[in-house]
C-alpha cells in the first residue's frame, strides 16, 4: 500500500474539562481537537464524523456547537450524545469517535489528554 492510497479510520480521543462550564468546556475541546488534527496530520477535507460524548456532570453547552466553528468544519459530520453513566466513571469526560481518510500507511494516533489517560494509559499524551 502507498501513501497515496486512502483508508477510512476510526479515531478515538479523549479528555477532561476541568468544569462544568462553556469556557472550561470549550478549552477542553479545541485542545483534544487540535490534538486529533495535528497528530494524525488531518485536513477538514477528510475527517467524514465526528462524535462527542460526554458524562453527564457536563451540560454547559454542546461540544459539537464548538467544533463546528472550527474553519473548513462545515462539511463535518458532528454530533453530540451522553456517555453511558457508569458508576465510577471518569468525570467531566469529553470523548470523540471520529472517521477519517488516512493514507494506508499511516498509523492513526489516538490523543487522550488531561486526566482522560487514566481511561488509556497505553495511549495517553501526558500534558
Amino acid at each position: 500500500m502507498n501513501n497515496s492510497t486512502l483508508r477510512l479510520v476510526g479515531l478515538r480521543a479523549a479528555t477532561t474539562s476541568a468544569a462544568n462550564t462553556v469556557a472550561a468546556i470549550q478549552i477542553a475541546v479545541r485542545d483534544l481537537i487540535d490534538a486529533l488534527v495535528e497528530e494524525n496530520a488531518l485536513t477538514p477535507k477528510r475527517i467524514v464524523s465526528v462524535t462527542f460524548s460526554v458524562t453527564a456532570d457536563l451540560d454547559a453547552c454542546f461540544p459539537a456547537a464548538m467544533a463546528r466553528q472550527r474553519p473548513g468544519w462545515d462539511g463535518v459530520a458532528l454530533l453530540d450524545c451522553q456517555q453511558m453513566a457508569v458508576q465510577g466513571d471518569l468525570e467531566r469526560c469529553i470523548r470523540i469517535l471520529a472517521h477519517a481518510w488516512m493514507p494506508g500507511d499511516r498509523r492513526p494516533i489516538h490523543p487522550y489528554r488531561g486526566k482522560a489517560y487514566l481511561l488509556r494509559p497505553d495511549r495517553s499524551n501526558y500534558d
